[in-house]
């Protein structure tokens, strides 16, 4: 048996994605190798559910954020004697700690993200992630903080970036222009940002693109800014907006469906995150797919996505001068910025589509489980 822990699956966000991706690709392993497998969600609702990734399809219990029934399962699951157990997050690592209180001869993996390991986890955390047999980083900046911050030896930190989502891969074969959405700018240059806009992701330096739109405007009048995203720091972005006094070149979408955003990235000029703390930006890759010129901030894991000068720019996070120069450059070039686009799908077609990221996940579950003691 594999058994898989989630924070969360079905909602909007990289993390969660990224948790599906990893679910569909366990629940294929362990099918075609006469595997039973269970997957315990945290904080989804209460239940049995189905999710469908490309042609994978697996099915999870939600536990609505009840950590007595969640643990409760997790341990049931272990008295099964599993083979091997996924967890999608550190901090579900003492989870896996405490069901090797009922089986000790399960092996464990655990995956981290970026931020939440740019500090010291304390205790058990620290110590439960330290106890896993392997820690599957998306980034070499994550992959180095697990080894210098969590001191996981180097030999149990594995580096395995995300892929597109394959129904985003599916829409991109298809061939068909999208639609423009409601409210979407028309007649103008499209910088498009994508995120969840609660206050603890202030970090993705939203409101340093809106600071910097005044001097793009002053070299490219017809300039629009598009945010897409949900959260509760959603009001405050609105009002720096108006306090800009160009709000009329500021645009709020949200509560998009999946082919509305598809539809956003394919009618954007220019796509920009400028944060500080990436894990990796699965956003990057869905611009570049579309042959989008990107601009993310220079640190965390971003610039293992984007390669400065040659698939889009790498910004210091909160440099409104530099983000605005940025934008420029490539707004008032549509040369440059197509050249740039061109080698961003080119890479995303080498290095990160879901096929490449299942193969590879494949490879570390055959890997793990040979050395089952």
């Amino acid at each position: 048996m594999i058994v898989g822990l989630f924070m969360e699956m079905l909602a909007a966000g990289g993390v969660q994605r990224a948790s599906r991706h990893v679910a569909a690709v366990a629940a294929k392993f362990a099918i075609e190798r006469g595997f039973a497998y269970r997957f315990l969600s945290f904080t989804d609702p209460q239940g049995l559910h189905t999710v469908r990734v490309g042609p994978n399809e697996f099915q999870f219990s939600g536990h609505a954020r009840d950590k007595s029934q969640f643990a409760l399962a997790a341990l049931r699951a272990a008295g099964r004697q599993p083979s091997l157990v996924i967890a999608l997050h550190p901090h579900l690592a003492p989870v896996v700690a405490a069901m090797h209180l009922r089986s000790r001869n399960f092996r464990s993996i655990v995956f981290a993200h970026g931020l939440e390991v740019w500090q010291p986890l304390g205790w058990p955390r620290g110590a439960a992630l330290r106890s896993s047999d392997l820690v599957i980083a998306p980034s070499r900046d994550t992959a180095q903080h697990l080894i210098s911050d969590q001191k996981i030896p180097a030999d149990k930190v594995r580096q395995l970036a995300w892929g597109l989502d394959p129904e985003f891969e599916t829409r991109l074969r298809a061939h068909i222009p999208p639609s423009r959405p409601a409210a979407f700018p028309e007649c103008a240059r499209i910088i498009l940002t994508v995120g969840r806009w609660d206050p603890a992701e202030r970090y993705k330096g939203a409101d340093t693109l809106i600071s910097a739109l005044p001097r793009v405007l002053q070299a490219v009048p017809d300039a629009a800014l598009v945010l897409v995203g949900e959260g509760e720091d959603r009001p405050r972005l609105e009002q720096i907006a108006r306090d800009s006094g160009i709000a009329d070149h500021i645009h709020f979408l949200y509560g998009l469906s999946q082919e509305e955003l598809f539809a956003c990235y394919a009618h954007c000029d220019v796509f920009a995150l400028p944060s500080r703390a990436e894990g990796f930006g699965l956003v990057f890759l869905e611009a570049m797919a579309h042959s989008k010129p990107v601009i993310g901030g220079a640190h965390g894991g971003t610039p293992d996505v984007i390669e400065s000068g040659v698939s889009g720019l790498l910004v210091p996070h909160g440099d409104v001068a530099m983000l605005s120069t940025a934008l420029v450059s490539l707004l008032a070039d549509p040369a440059r910025a197509a050249e740039m686009g061109a080698r961003g799908r080119r890479r995303v077609q080498e290095d990160y589509t879901f096929e490449r990221f299942q193969s590879g996940l494949d490879r570390v579950l055959e890997e793990v489980l040979i050395r089952q003691p």
